[in-house]
């Protein structure tokens, strides 16, 4: 079977529309991934302060409900962060899977080896999974973030 180098370059991209799914889907991450970080130091600025006042003078009852929520936030968010870099990592990994099993994928073309298309396949199939695992990691990240959001709202 003789192909073009059209038809060599069409099979080899067709990952790159999973890299580019990856793509977008990292922008996403990476915004909440700076919003987490910013927040974290925040509170913590916040909660030194805090701390410090009360070693100088008696804090007010609000005060001191602050600095419990503080506290019982910054760990929350510290697993957040967590579950936010494990997506990141899923993502970058499944992008890496794709851009190889694009490379198989030329190699099958080019040489007509049969093991390179199991080799596509389960490269393929490998990147599919890291992206399953960062919607996992995702879906986690949404409920750690709604908890934290209720312990604002009822420690407020």
């Amino acid at each position: 079977m003789e192909l073009s180098t059209v038809n060599i370059i069409q099979a080899m991209l067709a990952p790159g529309i999973m890299i580019s799914a990856c793509g977008l889907l990292l922008l996403g991450v990476n915004s909440k991934y700076s919003l987490v970080i910013s927040r974290i130091r925040l509170l913590d600025e916040e909660k030194r302060k805090l701390t410090a006042l009360s070693k100088k003078q008696a804090i007010t009852p609000d005060e001191e409900a602050r600095l419990k929520s503080i506290t019982h936030q910054i760990p929350k968010l510290v697993h957040r962060f967590d579950l936010i870099r494990n997506i990141v990592i899923s993502y970058a990994v499944a992008v890496s899977f794709f851009i190889v099993a694009s490379f198989a994928i030329g190699i099958h073309l080019i040489c007509d080896a049969r093991f390179s298309t199991y080799i596509a396949i389960a490269l393929f199939l490998a990147g599919m999974v890291s992206v399953l695992v960062g919607i996992f990691h995702a879906a986690m990240e949404a409920i750690r973030g709604h908890e934290i959001l209720i312990i604002e709202i009822e420690e407020s």
